[in-house]
């Protein structure tokens, strides 16, 4: 990637949005545009000026509301908006705008349910999606859908890909909206804070997820950025699952939590198993950097340091 290159990243202040500033800062291979002023993408009018003045050349969209489980079932209307209005707002503006490669990333929950593993692109469509996260993964199913029709109509150089679940420094930890790895360490640390002889889990702890460091992620998106361009998506994972319970065990170990761990299996598990196939991704060349352990205690370190900040809640009431 050439120096003068401007790249916009779309959704800079999100957990990946941050990690790919970082990246590129350091690898100092393009210019960043939109940084500290970057639009309000449910307004469709801010995102064409933006668009129009800072003319990026390559735009990687990882913008849009999301949460997990509780924060998909309490939420679904405001992600499934959210999403959408990125994908049908930036999308549009940047064929418009002369932007000459767009890779959107979106996430595994855009499989089905009961897909064959490992989750194969193949698999898209072919079946219904998860119901604790559908209204999120129908938007981002369009959002795929979109940047394959400009390619198709227009020949725009739009590319997809769908990652693993993502985690690191700057997650979301808050009660309500947090994944598994934040909703996992904000509670084992304040189980542990509090001296708690058990913690109660959400589901089984049997479903298997496949984890991926938000370094890791943000290091392969910027390789795809430079090395993919086919219409069909590219799965970015480490092709590695671990069980939640298999999960709660290392972070218990990292966190220093001696009490005993409990599922309550009256609460939803959410999808059985999501490994992707990276098959692909690893053809071209790109390996994961981080073990999981090793990622999972210098997310806890992360936290631990930025406590105060972690206790801030999402709220999504004010979304449109």
């Amino acid at each position: 990637m050439n120096n003068w290159l401007r790249v916009f990243v779309a959704g800079v202040s999100t957990l990946v949005g941050r990690a790919l500033v970082r990246r590129f800062e350091s690898q100092q291979c393009a210019r960043l545009v939109g940084v500290d002023d970057e639009p309000d993408f449910t307004d469709a009018a801010a995102v064409d000026r933006f668009f129009a003045a800072a003319r990026p050349e390559a735009v990687i969209v990882v913008a849009g509301a999301m949460a997990g489980i509780a924060g998909n079932q309490k939420c679904p209307a405001d992600l499934m908006l959210d999403n959408l209005l990125v994908a049908t707002h930036v999308v549009p503006a940047a064929w418009r705008h002369g932007t000459k490669k767009l890779l959107y990333v979106a996430s595994s929950c855009t499989y089905p349910k009961h897909a064959s593993q490992p989750l194969a692109v193949e698999s898209l469509w072919t079946g219904p999606v998860e119901q604790t996260s559908a209204a999120y993964a129908v938007a981002k199913l369009a959002g795929i859908r979109l940047c394959e029709a400009y390619r198709q109509q227009h020949g725009a150089r739009f590319i997809t890909a769908i990652k693993a679940d993502a985690f690191g420094p700057g997650d979301d930890f808050t009660w309500a909206n947090s994944h598994v790895v934040g909703a996992l360490i904000r509670r084992m640390h304040e189980a542990r804070v509090a001296g708690a002889r058990s913690l109660e889990l959400w589901g089984t702890g049997t479903p298997r997820r496949e984890f991926i460091y938000v370094d890791d992620l943000a290091d392969a998106l910027i390789f795809l950025l430079q090395a993919y361009d086919a219409p069909e998506p590219i799965n970015v994972g480490t092709g590695v699952t671990t069980s939640v319970r298999e999960l709660a065990e290392i972070l218990r170990d990292v966190i220093g939590f001696d009490g005993e761990l409990r599922f309550d299996t009256s609460r939803p598990d959410g999808m059985p198993l999501k490994g992707l196939d990276s098959a692909p991704l690893a053809a071209l060349g790109w390996r994961p950097s981080w073990d999981l352990r090793s990622a999972l205690r210098h997310t806890y370190e992360w936290f631990v340091t930025h406590l105060e900040a972690c206790e801030a809640p999402t709220d999504f009431s004010d979304r449109p």
